[in-house]
């Protein structure tokens, strides 16, 4: 019997000696790496001979893996792959034979010592299980990847004596509760660090084991493990950052408690390669826009972390995206949403870091009037950044994101400001910002830069390699938004329902900011009103709600006023009510776009009306016409802007600008005045085609109604004692009596109008 296994030993040693046989590694986790131990076996050089370690046994002092770990060890895809053994290998198990004859065979132990195998090579897992979601994800940088960080940690432990890794243990078992005593306590070193990574993941790994080390006194260790793994180390407090600042959601003006998490209510838009202006040309009266606008095609639509896989026309990848659209659809939150995919390593995992830099924030750091390196901008708003000098490094694939740009209300010279090769260089922000978009410091950064077309079109196109425009929700998209939006099946279900009864507000739908107001006002309403959703939904209110909501957004965002200070100037009403006169006169001859010098005909500023109002939007310039092109952000809100400044001549300045020849004054009593006011509009509207003023009557109608003006309007663009509009029962029979008269294509407005004016929810 004993020869029998003596001649199965030999066989095997014999087979272990072939140059082509390859011993596996023994089961763990993160097994392929190597330690230092085995590496510095391997320097001696092939011929080297190296006594082989019985199994399970561990010399006392030393931290090798054990070659068989504990059953009840946490298993990985690394596991799976390594401790399969190579195909058509003998397997012996030879503890028995060991425990039970050790003394009589001592000289078959030593002739195994003497021809044992040197060292296994470390088997690689087969990464081909991967190759899929590397593609999508993208394959991250080697420092920052799971073996370095593996290795940095085990190599870091290593030093410490017996003593000291108990007292690390200990400390890690007060940093995470995750980990009980018993399995902290088992196993070599190879164990606690693979228990570590697959528990706490590889960045909070890292970070517990370099507060534990500095907790326990080990400073110099702690230092040396964070530069060895200063990528990793970095992006983790970038990503701890970005998760921070945007796992939660404020929609409109943030408030207090109204939140929601980004990943349960975000719905990514449509993003388009072709940017025809990115406004909706549908209409519930027009056939056909009163200014031909074209619509983007499928193939054109790119997903949101797709943006920078993207290629020029020649075929090398872009450097530069520029995204644009218009206010409200969603440009802000599709930036966060990238920026906590990233930071979950959910997507585009080969950029190393994302940095944020909004224009917001470097327009008040351009006030302070100082100059700045850009590395010194970047510490300044990230201080995780600092003594970090791989931006520089020619293998460094970062992304900074520069949003906002309509914030930044200084003039750039594109063309004369001077060069800068350097990113320690310091100069005025206005430079830096230009050599950014260059490429002449931050050379290896990807840059995405957001803002409003008004505003972004000042960037010269040769800067530029991409520009891409946000179209909003589909009509699946908007079902999904709503959807994802409550918890409660039948609460979405009747909102939805709900607002598909008013055309018009589903054509307005198509922005994600409207989606969010749709879903406040309703959930409100039917909290509010007992028995509300039995009458379709009003329209005017909700056009209120935008036009406070964006001017409210407009003193915040632009003017730096905090939410307890949102009064209205009289400069800002008259903003809205130029607007509105602009608007008005639009109407009139039948356009609806306008030009600068109309703008500036009417008293206002451009960047006021086409940045900061929120109201409206430039469209790309026709190749028949040099001038710049704006419109409002959709048909109807330019017919509420005229219905608004009508009302407001009528409310407050008591004419009426639909009658040129006739002032209502001359009325003595007061209920005929809203009557003949309201008379002027449905002649306008009757006389004229089909939805030439139809809309604008059904606006006007609305704001007649208290709720709106008395209610809604009031103590923004109309002061709290203002007398509500006499009249109603007038104005009611008015209406009543056109009803019966109308031509049949018109009825159906009238009687919406009606309902603007009598309803009294929202």
């Amino acid at each position: 019997m004993s020869n029998v296994i003596l001649l199965l030993t030999e066989s095997v040693m014999s087979g272990a000696m072939d140059p082509d046989y390859k011993m596996e590694r023994p089961p763990s986790s993160y097994g392929s790496m190597r330690s230092e131990s085995e590496e510095s076996e391997d320097e001696g050089g092939e011929d080297k001979e190296v006594a082989m370690i019985l199994p399970g046994f561990i010399p006392i002092g030393e931290t090798r893996m054990q070659l068989i770990r504990p059953s009840e060890s946490p298993e990985t895809l690394y596991t799976v792959t390594t401790q399969q053994p190579p195909p058509g290998a003998a397997v012996i198990d030879t503890r028995e034979y060991y425990s039970d004859n050790y003394d009589d065979d001592e000289d078959m132990e030593e002739n195994l010592i003497a021809t044992s195998p040197e060292p296994p090579e470390p088997v690689e897992p087969d990464d081909t299980t991967q190759s899929d979601e590397n593609f999508r994800l993208g394959r991250m940088h080697p420092e920052q990847d799971l073996p370095h960080i593996f290795r940095s940690i085990q190599s870091a432990l290593a030093n410490l004596t017996e003593e000291e890794l108990y007292f690390f243990k200990i400390g890690v078992l007060s940093f995470e509760k995750s980990f009980t005593r018993e399995n902290m306590m088992e196993g070599d070193l190879l164990d606690l660090v693979d228990m570590m990574l697959e528990i706490l993941g590889q960045d909070r790994s890292l970070m517990v084991t370099i507060n534990t080390l500095e907790s326990i006194k080990k400073k110099t260790l702690a230092d040396e493990l964070q530069n060895e793994c200063r990528r990793a180390w970095t992006r983790f407090q970038l990503k701890d950052d970005l998760i921070r600042k945007h796992q939660i959601i404020f929609e409109g003006v943030p408030r207090a408690g109204k939140c929601k998490p980004l990943d349960v209510v975000y719905v990514e838009p449509q993003i388009s390669t072709s940017c025809y202006g990115g406004v909706d040309q549908s209409h519930e009266f027009h056939s056909h826009p009163l200014q031909p606008l074209q619509i983007p095609s499928p193939d054109t639509f790119v997903s949101l972390n797709n943006l920078f896989r993207l290629q020029k026309a020649d075929g090398t990848p872009v450097r530069t995206v520029l995204t644009t659209g218009i206010p409200g659809i969603g440009m802000s939150v599709s930036v966060a949403k990238f920026c906590l995919d990233w930071a979950k390593m959910q997507a585009n995992r080969d950029l190393q870091f994302v940095i944020k830099l909004s224009f917001h924030s470097l327009w008040n750091l351009r006030n302070q009037n100082l100059p700045y390196s850009i590395m010194e901008v970047i510490k300044y708003y990230h201080p995780e950044c600092k003594d970090m000098r791989h931006l520089d490094k020619e293998d460094c694939k970062f992304l900074i994101i520069m949003d906002s740009f309509d914030c930044y209300q200084a003039p750039l010279d594109w063309e004369n400001s001077p060069v800068i090769n350097d990113n320690d260089t310091q100069a005025p922000l206005d430079i830096l910002i230009v050599n950014i978009l260059r490429g002449t410091v931050l050379r290896g950064a990807l840059i995405w830069i957001l803002g409003r077309r008004a505003a972004v079109s000042q960037i010269p196109s040769n800067l530029i390699d991409m520009v891409t425009e946000i179209h909003g929700f589909s009509d699946e998209m908007k079902d999904d938004y709503f959807s994802r939006r409550f918890s409660n099946a039948e609460q979405a279900t009747n909102i939805l329902e709900h607002y598909k009864r008013l055309p018009t507000l589903c054509m307005l739908a198509r922005q994600p900011f409207v989606c969010w107001m749709i879903a406040t006002v309703f959930e409100r309403c039917y909290r509010s009103y007992q028995g509300y959703g039995e009458h379709p939904p009003r329209l005017t209110p909700f056009y209120i709600h935008i036009l406070i909501v964006q001017t409210n957004r407009r003193l915040m965002f632009y003017y730096g006023k905090q939410e307890n200070n949102l009064k209205w100037s009289e400069d800002d009403k008259q903003l809205l009510v130029k607007m509105g006169h602009m608007a008005f006169k639009m109407i009139e001859r039948k356009t609806s776009v306008f030009y600068e010098e109309e703008v500036k005909g009417c008293g206002l500023n451009l960047t006021e009306v086409a940045v900061f109002s929120g109201l409206c939007t430039e469209l790309p310039a026709a190749a028949s016409d040099t001038r710049r092109t704006f419109c409002f952000i959709h048909f109807t809100f330019q017919e509420f802007m005229a219905a608004l400044y009508v009302f407001k001549a009528f409310h407050i300045d008591n004419k009426n600008v639909l009658d040129s020849h006739r002032t209502l004054h001359i009325f003595k009593n007061h209920q005929n005045k809203s009557a003949a006011l309201l008379q002027s509009a449905l002649d306008r509207t009757l006389s004229s085609p089909l939805g030439d003023y139809d809309m604008f009557l059904r606006f006007l109608c609305g704001l007649l109604s208290p709720a709106c003006h008395n209610k809604l309007l009031s103590g923004f663009l109309f002061p709290h004692d203002t007398p509500a509009v006499a009249g109603r029962e007038k104005m009611q029979q008015l209406l009543e009596k056109k009803i019966q008269t109308a031509p049949a294509d018109r009825v159906r407005n009238l009687q919406e109008c009606l309902r603007e004016m009598n309803q009294e929810d929202d």
